[in-house]
């Protein structure tokens, strides 16, 4: 792991063109869906990120062959030959759970660690155990490990306590295989699901309904590899929208889906910005101060937690107070320590953040503590009166493709400090 930081110089406008990468949170399951089908898969506008390796290592310990070039990601698995995955390997990402469907689904067994990733809140496995468990899958927990094993599953009716992404994308790859007809109720509702659908579609499986709260997979007997284009990244997107805002600079985002980004466009406009959509751009401009706005995280369509903390940043120097509920996790506001050293005036009461907006932030030393409380300390960097430097940025490896790239090309200052 790289322990490199940014040394970022603050109060330079952003002006120019920025495109959007592929979607980390689409590509993870997409690249775990390979597993289903027989020969190649082909991925494009696959990012280049720490999470998507890792993926590739748990798919290449299982015996698959995965080539990375340049955004393109091809996945042959006839040689898939394992179904225990190293402990190592899940520590290193959360996502790396999306093989126990697959797998499932293909082999009969699997054997895998609890998985790690960013340290957000709790992020239980309960509702793709109970699911699985729905569809015949015997599973035991011991010493950290999930061991699950089916015979023959069967299609089932499942229902989801809370909308959960990942539970929602394991089910669905482990029904399209299984006899009889499964039906995912609450499930979740986000971009990357109906993504999901759209490859395991192409495969030859029969499902319908994502995008909604309702999902219907008909079993087939088998999957065919095909090519596909995974959606772009709406909170990649969403975040170089608000850096827009926050350097009073003017930035047309390219490679979006304007629809995804919907709850940032309203509270950009809200706060005084001006947002323009063309086809698949969005262009926005600001001068002078953003005026305060509250905002509360829900799931899709909701405001997204991922952008929480990138709008929590943009608070900091909005004209008076604003709110912040963050309802998804509890711990999603170890970024505010952070900004506070750089000058924020935050409270926090539970799960709420009270922001008095203040007309400058100052440089400092910070550090980030996960992926997106990175993205809101770069963020904050990028406006600030002086330097900053911005510490443990391997967590913005995980999920932001040539950053420093990107920016230095609509005005940035900054450099990346490589640690020896």
């Amino acid at each position: 792991m790289t322990m490199d930081r940014y040394v970022i110089t603050g109060k330079q406008r952003l002006e120019g063109t920025i495109r959007t990468s592929g979607a980390k949170n689409a590509s993870l399951p997409l690249m775990a869906a390979a597993i289903l089908a027989e020969g190649t898969t082909v991925l494009q506008e696959i990012p280049h990120l720490t999470d998507i390796t890792s993926m590739a290592d748990v798919l290449v310990s299982l015996g698959c062959k995965v080539t990375l070039d340049h955004n393109e990601c091809s996945i042959d698995t006839s040689a898939l030959n394992d179904c225990i995955v190293d402990e190592t390997l899940m520590r290193k990402m959360r996502a790396s759970n999306l093989i126990l469907g697959p797998m499932l689904a293909r082999n009969g067994r699997v054997k895998i660690s609890r998985p790690g990733g960013c340290a957000i809140g709790t992020r239980p496995m309960d509702q793709h155990i109970k699911g699985l468990q729905e569809l015949g899958v015997t599973i035991e927990e011991r010493h950290g490990y999930i061991e699950a094993r089916a015979d023959k599953m069967r299609g089932g009716e499942i229902y989801f306590d809370i909308p959960s992404v990942g539970a929602t994308e394991n089910l669905m790859m482990a029904a399209v295989l299984t006899e009889g007809t499964t039906l995912i109720r609450n499930a979740a509702r986000e971009p990357e699901i109906v993504d999901l659908q759209n490859l395991l579609n192409k495969m030859g499986a029969k499902i319908r309904g994502a995008g909604t709260h309702v999902i219907r997979i008909d079993g087939v007997h088998k999957l065919t590899s095909t090519e596909h284009t995974v959606i772009p990244d709406r909170i990649e997107a969403g975040t170089h929208m608000v850096a827009a805002v926050m350097t009073g600079g003017d930035i047309t985002v390219e490679n979006i889906i304007p629809e995804h980004v919907s709850p940032i466009i309203a509270k950009l406009h809200q706060g005084g910005a001006e947002v323009t959509q063309n086809g698949d751009s969005v262009r926005v401009r600001h001068n002078g101060k953003f005026k305060a706005v509250d905002i509360k995280t829900l799931v899709y369509p909701g405001f997204p937690t991922d952008l929480q903390p990138q709008f929590l940043a943009l608070l900091t120097i909005a004209d008076g107070t604003s709110i912040v509920t963050e309802t998804i996790f509890e711990n999603r506001f170890q970024h505010v320590a952070e900004l506070r050293r750089m000058g924020a005036k935050i409270t926090i009461e539970g799960r709420t953040a009270v922001i008095h907006g203040r007309p400058n932030l100052e440089g400092a030393f910070v550090e980030a503590t996960d992926l997106r409380a990175g993205a809101a300390l770069f963020l904050a960097a990028l406006a600030a009166e002086d330097g900053t430097v911005l510490e443990r940025i391997d967590h913005i490896d995980r999920g932001y493709e040539d950053l420093e790239r990107k920016y230095r090309e609509i005005g940035a200052k900054l450099q990346r400090v490589v640690k020896q």
